[in-house]
């Protein structure tokens, strides 16, 4: 059994999912924070691979991403580190990222090294649906790799549905068109499109990403789904003065 498809099999309520940026504060600190969020009982991470155009990303994770790729980040580097993470966690990792990396890095050799990797799910905002359906879906199954559809305040309901028959593990509910980071908190219109997502009945769990950064907003999205998402709250307690690891610790406490 996939281990996303596992979480959400033994767990239906106050998931919490981080993100974070590979390579980011520094090169090597990917495998100290994978650890540390796992000591702290971080349900499921993403592991973002850096990119120099990230359309969908605030200027927190931008700038991340610019240091990553400026410390040296890269998939070949990303994977190497992640030889042996299976010693270091056993909860599901998603590597989340733009396809333009992922295409010149060679799409079957990708999926393949996620599986030897123990990469559990992918994330490619920018992978139209219809594509990897046609292309790679079946390359996808056959690794026992999962790959998270998103939606979104602007999705129409049919395609909403649509998604809900062909997603393996959880969708992604985008809280708002803007990008990440943007604004904090949830207001009412937010709220109502997650009613609206809740009461149809959708077989496939729902995680709520976008503006979600502390515990107040991480209760309210949980409220109305099976948990949350925070990526760019969490980079900014990276940078904190101090200790990375402890840094990484005391954000998830104020959650937990």
């Amino acid at each position: 059994m996939n281990r996303i498809e596992k979480l959400f099999t033994d767990k239906n309520k106050n998931i919490l999912s981080i993100y974070f940026t590979a390579g980011y504060p520094e090169i090597n600190d990917t495998l100290t924070i994978i650890r540390e969020l796992d000591k702290a009982g971080v349900d499921m991470i993403e592991i973002g691979m850096p990119f120099s155009d990230p359309v969908a990303d605030g200027p927190v994770i931008q700038r991340s991403s610019e240091k990553a790729l400026a410390n040296g980040m890269s998939l070949n580097l990303l994977f190497k580190q992640l030889e042996k993470i299976r010693t270091v966690t056993d909860i599901p990792l998603i590597l989340m990222g733009y396809i333009n990396p992922f295409f010149r890095y060679g799409m079957m050799k990708f999926i393949e090294k996620c599986s030897e990797s123990g990469i559990d799910g992918t994330i490619i905002p920018d992978l139209p649906v219809e594509e990897y359906l046609d292309s790679y879906a079946s390359l996808y199954e056959k690794n026992n790799i999962f790959n998270i559809f998103l939606i979104s305040p602007q999705t129409p309901v049919e395609r909403i549905k649509y998604l809900d028959t062909i997603s393996k593990g959880f969708l992604y509910m985008v809280s708002t068109s803007s990008t990440t980071g943007v604004k904090t908190g949830l207001d009412n219109s937010q709220t109502a499109y997650f009613q609206k997502v809740r009461d149809l009945n959708l077989k496939t769990p729902g995680l709520i990403g976008f503006g979600i950064s502390d515990r107040p907003t991480f209760d309210q999205a949980s409220a109305y789904s099976c948990g949350a998402i925070i990526g760019s709250a969490f980079i900014k307690a990276l940078d904190e003065k101090g200790d990375l690891a402890e840094n990484a610790k005391r954000f998830i406490r104020l959650l937990r």
